[in-house]
């Protein structure tokens, strides 16, 4: 393939993915819309909040005080399920809601011994929502949550008056993540971006697309939709378990995804290796674990990321024009998820560099699943 061919087909890849790929670069999939519901038209679901937790004794604390303010209406209890943490999980959490004087709204439970096929965050919110289904009066919806998401008052609130507004089965809110330390304003919107682009939010939310996706901080479910799915055990495998439940649930209703300012997370990531530990875990999984989509991936971002700044730099004439053309499509459609981080538009001209370093995090997750230590998440290893 002559250079010329590879600068015309960089400018096709963009021009596609920012004319043709549901506008997921725009990022206007947001919680932020006026809500047309009126909360006394209101008749308020009970909703158990269940999270999944190990060794999270950093911020399961401030996490539950967000979830006691909540400003929900109807009944809305708690349940912590301490995945055998080797920390005081369960101490910090307990010390949370007696500060606030809400003990009778959270249990805590300790998980069952992991089995086998189960992932151990999937086999932790089972237990916990087994629970739920288990009380005198059964919880009619689910909100499922991680150790480390921090929620506005009003969160819940609006989350319901979305849901009956539009009668999903399914609403999730993708939580801002952390962009602080030097790492994280590097990696932290590149990784939003790309999530966007591989699952856009506008083809997620609608009906007749296939696409199904979610964000695991924050997961609304009408339970009864989710037992007629065969539950998490239909999932029970799962190391990218968020979408694995949207794929479950969107056959059985409308979904809803979104990025929002009222969900977000405060687990740090101080530096690039715990950015790709993060990536690292289930990068291969996304691949399905085939070598032959990791080659076509590595091709693909080579011509779409690599060849445009390269093609700039040494290259002549049509070429040149045409890798500039690239490149500039290529930062262009990153400005949205910048603004959103409140970030320099510059820092779309090191997309590239970027790229390449999650091309690495995701090969380093090949690596690991052909050594045979693939997931590996908080001393748990998922071949």
């Amino acid at each position: 393939m002559t250079l010329f061919a590879v600068a015309a087909l960089s400018c096709a890849i963009w021009i596609y993915l920012l004319g043709l790929r549901g506008g997921f670069w725009l990022a206007r999939e947001r919680d932020t819309e006026p809500a047309t519901l009126p909360l006394q038209d209101c008749d308020w679901p009970s909703v158990t909040v269940v999270i999944a937790a190990r060794d999270e004794a950093l911020v399961i604390g401030e996490s539950l005080a967000t979830l006691l303010r909540q400003d929900y209406r109807g009944p809305m209890s708690i349940v912590v399920v301490d995945d055998h943490s080797g920390d005081d999980t369960a101490a910090v959490a307990r010390h949370a809601v007696e500060a606030a004087g809400a003990s009778q709204r959270m249990t805590i439970l300790t998980a069952p011994k992991l089995p086998e096929r189960w992932t151990g965050k999937l086999w932790a919110l089972n237990h916990g929502i087994e629970h739920a289904r288990s009380l005198a009066q059964p919880t009619e919806y689910l909100l499922l949550t991680d150790a480390d998401i921090r929620f506005a008052d009003d969160t819940l609130t609006e989350l319901m008056r979305r849901t009956l507004r539009s009668g999903l089965v399914l609403t999730s809110l993708m939580a801002r993540l952390r962009a602080i330390s030097p790492a994280e304003r590097a990696l932290v919107p590149a990784f939003v971006f790309f999530f966007q682009m591989l699952y856009p939010f506008s083809w997620v939310n609608r009906p007749d697309r296939s696409t199904a996706a979610a964000a695991g901080g924050c997961m609304l479910v009408e339970m009864r939709s989710l037992q007629s799915a065969g539950g998490i055990e239909a999932i029970r495998g799962e190391l990218i378990d968020d979408c694995a439940l949207a794929r479950l649930l969107k056959p059985r209703g409308a979904i809803w995804l979104g990025l929002t300012d009222r969900v977000r997370s405060a687990r740090p990531y101080e530096n690039i290796g715990d950015v790709a530990r993060m990536v690292r875990r289930c990068a291969y999984a996304q691949l399905r674990y085939s070598p032959w989509l990791l080659a076509a991936t590595a091709l693909t971002m080579g011509v779409a990321y690599f060849a445009p700044p390269l093609l700039t730099l040494f290259g002549s004439g049509m070429t040149r024009l045409l890798g500039a053309s690239a490149w500039l499509l290529m930062a262009a459609a990153l400005q949205p998820t910048l603004r959103f981080y409140g970030l320099s538009p510059w820092r779309s001209l090191w997309l590239p560099v970027v790229a390449g370093a999650y091309l690495v995090f995701t090969f380093e997750s090949a690596w690991q699943h052909w050594r045979g230590r693939g997931g590996q998440w908080k001393g748990r290893v998922y071949s």
